[in-house]
């Protein structure tokens, strides 16, 4: 072993500067290494039993267990054992040509980065060489701990378990002719969300197979044994074909070991190198077997079975993360990449095998580094209703919209868990149809269609944010109550968005029946503290809750939500008749500017004051309405403000709205915003949480006072509901008083 590091003069021949050891060549490298087995012009090898193959994949899996523990050690920090157990399943993929791959752990990220750095994706972040991939990690504008969409060749961002699968399930939904595998540990295969979404999604996309789920058996989790670790290879595989897998390929180490390792879960690494030969071969041709089952129209899994940390610094959970004494100059560190240490003339060849793999680098050929060609969907029929006129449906009046959109983009997909119909949007259903495999005209059912209605809000929020990420258009519809189970991935996609290298279509939510309209189910359908989940998110920078007040206003917010790219638009709305109190003109004003005056009275008395009320979101708008009547017969002056974009009220500085892909300012300024809020007192008014009214209240200079959501509670109608929550005309004209005189 040595230390040296020989010298290069080109960012092509020179990536291995930085390499800690290196080692001799494995018997047999002057046979079965002496070309790259991945011909150049070529994608793949031309067959998985050919020795040089099996030779060279081995290499491959040794030099990404070398990389992740040297890259990680190097910070005293990441996580390498993970990966290292499906080393050869990773290796394999790609020497069979597979590159879109994705991963539920956000732990493997240093694997991940690895073989970004071998395929030369990394050089797209001037990342050339050993050294500076171990410079970068964990760094800011570097390779951060989990994987995100910033990273060249990255398809899908990693992070909370039970995600990963969601964005293989899209990518291959909008790409038939290619594999997407996505790796599972078995520390979160008990997350009950991996199993149930690709369950339904199978069931409703029954021909879109070519999603491969690799599960990482290792036997452990971060801290201790995976939940699976006792299921034997028979019960682990029951498991899967109980939940509709055809095919299983199971590959177990414990097959081919040859050193009489204890256990159900052993390291290949520690094999004799005919041993190791057999046991990647195993891998090699069950990988081959599985994908070409995968796209074959079968619903395939494959599962590597192999202890935790196989070929690294530790074995078993231990080997999950490194602590601040586990530093490149740590005997166990040393002893463990001398043991893994390729030579030179190895690493070159691995090199240029993953570089020519899948037809170029990761980074220039995977899906996500291109942007998904969409149909022009032209002017949306919008049909503006006389202010004063009838009351209306404001997200019966926005499934019209929705509607078109699906009729024009047959990639289009509406996910929705309690039921369009619940929400007002049946015409939603009539129009699109909801996917389901028995055909039912009663029920808007039929086996192609273009709604999808799991039961699960993860599996909705799921599969509509990973398909934007992918490129397409969605819309995902919940009630305002139960979408909380569904905005972790939707926060995670919504993150991705803001660093993505490429512009994808916004992620664009319905949420209704809101805590006002939800009396009589009592205080487990009136849950509006999710308004405080956007109103943090809005200092993102790509985050834009909308509060349409009205019918019209909706088809304004929609239409302007499908022109954006790489945000998140949430729209709050009613499924209730109501007013329409604006015209289209002043939604567009309210989206530029934030928010646009509805009502205004001049005070009838000389010297009397004015009382400014800022509401969010339609229903509260009908106590403030009264409010204002008796007020001004009280001679006090009242400016009725409708906020519907609160993301532009905030000040430019408030939010980091510069750092995101596809940035967009446009803060209403100083001077406008006296103009908009100008009084003598100020009235901030929600039927859900306060913050969501933060960017007023920071700017605004005189008295005031917020009135919002504090509790459900079982009614019988939403007057009484807001009664409960102190959202009476009386409450707010006492305080309007109060505050003025």
């Amino acid at each position: 072993m040595t230390a040296v590091t020989p010298k290069a003069t080109s960012a092509s021949s020179n990536f291995y500067e930085g390499i800690q050891y290196f080692g001799e060549a494995l018997p047999g490298f002057d046979t079965y290494g002496k070309t790259p087995v991945i011909e150049s012009g070529k994608v793949a090898i031309a067959n998985p039993t050919d020795p040089s193959a099996i030779f060279q994949t081995l290499l491959a899996a040794d030099a990404l267990r070398y990389l992740t523990l040297q890259v990680t050690a190097s910070k005293a920090s990441g996580h390498p054992g993970g990966f290292a157990s499906q080393a050869e399943a990773y290796a394999a993929l790609v020497m069979l040509g597979y590159k879109n791959i994705i991963t539920e752990v956000g732990h493997h990220a240093p694997g991940f980065y690895s073989a970004m750095f071998l395929d030369r994706s990394l050089e797209e972040m001037q990342i050339f060489t050993v050294q500076q991939l171990r410079d970068r990690f964990r760094e800011n504008h570097g390779l951060l701990g989990h994987l995100s969409g910033y990273i060249p060749g990255i398809l899908a961002p990693a992070g909370p378990l039970g995600q990963g699968q969601h964005f293989a399930m899209a990518a291959a939904r909008l790409h038939p002719d290619k594999l997407f595998p996505f790796t599972i540990g078995d520390g979160g295969l008990g997350e009950p969300y991996i199993m149930s979404s690709m369950a339904h999604f199978h069931t409703a996309f029954p021909g879109v197979t070519n999603f491969l789920p690799v599960l990482v058996w290792n036997g452990y989790s971060q801290e201790h044994h995976s939940m699976v670790s006792l299921k034997t290879n028979e019960q682990m595989i029951a498991y899967w074909q109980g939940n509709g897998f055809e095919e299983v390929v199971l590959v177990n180490a414990k097959d081919f070991d040859d050193q009489n390792q204890p256990g159900d879960y052993v390291d290949s690494t520690a094999f004799s190198l005919e041993q190791r030969l057999a046991f990647t071969k195993a891998v090699l041709t069950g990988v081959d077997q599985a994908a070409r089952s995968a796209l074959s129209g079968k619903l395939t899994a494959f599962i590597i079975k192999q202890l935790k940390g196989a070929g690294v610094h530790a074995r078993g959970a231990k080997s999950h993360n490194l602590y601040p004494k586990d530093t490149l100059d740590a005997p166990h560190i040393i002893n463990a990449l001398k043991e893994r240490a390729l030579p030179p003339e190895a690493w070159q060849l691995v090199r240029t095998n993953c570089e020519r793999a899948g037809g170029g680098p990761a980074a220039k050929t995977v899906v996500t580094e291109f942007v998904l060609p969409l149909p022009d969907l032209g002017e949306l029929p919008l049909e503006e209703y006389p202010v004063g006129g009838d009351p209306k449906v404001s997200t019966t009046t926005m499934g019209r919209l929705v509607a078109k959109v699906g009729q024009i983009d047959r990639n289009f997909l509406v996910t929705n868990a309690d039921g369009n119909e619940a929400s007002g949007i049946a015409n939603i259903n009539q129009a699109l149809k909801i996917i389901h495999p028995t055909p039912d005209d009663l029920y808007n059912q039929a086996p192609i269609g273009q709604v999808y209605e799991p039961l699960s809000e993860d599996a909705c929020a799921g599969l509509a944010v990973g398909l934007s990420l992918m490129g397409a258009r969605t819309l995902w519809c919940s009630y305002e109550s139960f979408a909380i189970n569904g905005l972790p991935i939707w926060q995670t996609v919504t993150q991705a968005m803001a660093e993505l290298r490429r512009p994808t279509p916004s992620t664009i939510t319905l949420f209704t029946a809101g805590a006002l309209e939800q009396g009589r189910n009592g205080w487990t359908h009136q849950r509006p503290e999710i308004e405080a989940y956007f109103a943090s998110m809005m200092r993102n920078g790509n985050v834009f809750p909308l509060f349409p007040p009205d019918a019209n206003s909706i088809q304004v917010c929609y239409d302007w939500a499908l022109t954006t790219k790489n945000k998140g638009i949430v729209i709050t709305a009613s499924k209730s008749p109501l007013p329409i109190r604006t015209t289209f003109e002043q939604t567009v004003q309210a989206l530029r500017d934030g928010a646009v005056v509805l009502q205004e009275v001049a005070s009838h008395q000389g010297g009397s004051k004015t009382v400014v009320f800022a509401v969010i979101g339609d229903m509260t708008l009908i106590p403030v309405f009264e409010a204002a009547a008796f007020l001004e017969t009280e001679g006090i002056g009242v400016r009725i403000i409708s906020v519907i974009n609160p993301r532009r009220l905030y000040r430019s500085d408030d939010t980091a709205w510069e750092t995101c892909s596809e940035a967009e300012g446009g803060f209403l300024d100083d001077e406008k915003f006296a103009q908009l809020f100008a009084g003598d007192a100020l009235i901030g008014v929600t039927g859900g949480a306060a913050a969501a009214l933060e960017p007023v209240m920071l700017r605004c200079t005189v008295k005031r006072d917020t009135f919002a959501w504090r509790r459900g509670e079982t009614t019988a109608s939403a007057g009484e509901l807001m009664a409960f929550n102190g959202l009476t005309a009386q409450a707010l004209t006492k305080r309007a008083i109060e505050l003025v005189r």
